[in-house]
């Protein structure tokens, strides 16, 4: 009889022990936190690249916007003062302009309003401001781009200014991309190219 009641008496504590294990296993007290500390990481790299990446896409559009204005101002300048040795003044205007447009829409020239141009190909001018610390503004004026419009017997060419805008934007993304993953690779500056092709009226 005593030895029956002790082994019912152990098998009904081995199953509460048991129980109470499974309870403990299955709490979800902290669960919560250890949720939190795997997905914030991930959140907060996501809302950066958002943020980024919509940054990059606003300076985009300024630099298009600069370079057609550009490329509009340009091909209604005279070609007469093009064969001068040093920069003509209708380049250095088309320069001067793009400098005031992005610095009227809070865009750092890095300093394009004073850097001086070299002369390329026929009809063509660089300019390349080393005022930013991220890298370096190309601005590439070609007064002389031809354009080729249909085929055949039936083609005509155009003589066109061509305005092509880069300049460095340094992604905010890589630092978080850091802090996640410290020794991920992550590339630097990058050249944000813009350009506008307009007909030459003069």
């Amino acid at each position: 009889m005593f030895k029956a009641t002790h082994v019912r008496s152990r098998a009904f504590f081995m199953r509460a022990r048991r129980h109470r294990l499974w309870a403990n296993c299955a709490g979800t007290a902290g669960a919560q936190i250890v949720e939190l500390a795997i997905t914030l990481p991930v959140l907060v790299g996501l809302w950066y690249g958002i943020f980024d990446f919509g940054q990059a896409f606003n300076l985009k559009q300024k630099l298009s916007d600069a370079t057609r204005e550009a490329a509009r101002f340009a091909s209604n300048q005279s070609t007469s003062d093009l064969t001068s040795t040093s920069t003509p003044q209708s380049i250095l205007d088309v320069r001067n302009l793009v400098d005031s447009y992005l610095k009227a829409n809070n865009v750092n020239p890095c300093g394009l309003g004073t850097s001086s141009g070299t002369q390329g190909p026929t009809y063509t001018w660089v300019f390349t401001a080393t005022g930013c610390a991220t890298g370096n503004l190309t601005l590439t004026i070609n007064r002389g781009k031809i354009i080729a419009i249909g085929s055949g017997s039936n083609a005509v060419t155009l003589e066109a200014t061509q305005v092509d805008l880069t300049y460095p934007y340094q992604w905010q993304f890589a630092r978080v991309v850091k802090l996640i993953a410290p020794t991920a690779t992550f590339s630097g500056p990058a050249q944000i190219p813009s350009t506008a092709i307009m007909p030459n009226i003069s």
